[in-house]
Order: structure tokens, then sequence, then C-alpha cells
């Protein structure tokens, strides 16, 4: 499916957002790919994001899959619009753990107020790949709404 993004900006656009979000930075997050209707979010493994069974919390899990389909969704929106998640959900298919974490987020279906879109969580440990959740989720285009532009 070849999806065409609003802005042409979009991938600036994308990134001056993601650097405003605070939690990324708290949790040591970055961009690694930037296309229409794709993001994808990389997240080393730190002592800071674990919980009490050595594991990367699922809260955390779910903050970054929550941003990659937030941002895949954002890279077809047009300029000026802002992205808010109305719902999402996620199962967790195994434990959080290796080197790093890969969210990779993908819209399924772009509208006018709402897309639909998923990620994956990846957990990668030197050539060993597990998948370890999936969100999907519904969001919101905003526009003209003080305060609420990416």
């Amino acid at each position: 499916m070849s999806l065409t993004p609003a802005d042409p900006d979009f991938e600036s656009r994308v990134r001056a957002s993601f650097v405003r979000q605070s939690i990324m930075a708290t949790l040591g997050a970055t961009l690694t790919r930037i296309e229409p209707g794709i993001v994808e979010i990389t997240l080393p493994f730190a002592d800071h994001i674990l919980q009490q069974h050595g594991f990367v919390h699922a809260g955390v899990v779910a903050t970054i899959a929550d941003s990659a389909a937030g941002y895949a969704g954002l890279t077809l929106m047009p300029a000026g619009a802002g992205v808010l998640t109305a719902e999402f959900k996620i199962n967790l298919l195994a434990p959080a753990q290796g080197e790093r974490l890969i969210a990779q987020g993908r819209v399924i279906k772009a509208g006018h107020s709402l897309t639909i879109a998923e990620a994956d969580v990846f957990c990668e440990e030197g050539a060993t790949r597990t998948h370890a959740a999936r969100l999907t989720a519904t969001l919101m285009s905003m526009r003209d709404r003080q305060g609420v532009a990416d």
C-alpha cells in the first residue's frame, strides 16, 4: 500500500515533535525510521526502565508502541495538525528483554479525523529477535485546536 503524506515536510515535523516529547528522552528512546505511514523507535535496554523481574516494564513497552503508532499516523496528517491517541489495545506476547527494543508503527487506514495504526515491538539480543508486543490504536487528527499541533 502506497501512502502519500499531506505535508511534504512530514519528516521534520515528526522529528521536531519527538524532541518535545520528554518521556522519550527520559526513557532513552530514539527515532530510527520515518517514512510515509511508518515510524520506528528504538530503545536500548537500561536499568531505569525495568520491572521487578528484570524485564522492560509493560508501561514502557506500551509507551514506545503508542508513540510509534502515533507518529506513523502524523506522517500522513496535514501541516498544523496534531495527533492524539483516542484509544489503544496492547497484547504483550513475550517478556521484553535483550539489548534493545524496536517499536515499528504503521498506518492501517488513514482518515480525515480518525486513523487506525498498529505497532509491533521486538526485542533484539544479538541476532535473535523476539516479537514482544502488538498495539492497535485509534488516532485523532487534531486541527485548529489551540496548543495541539505537531
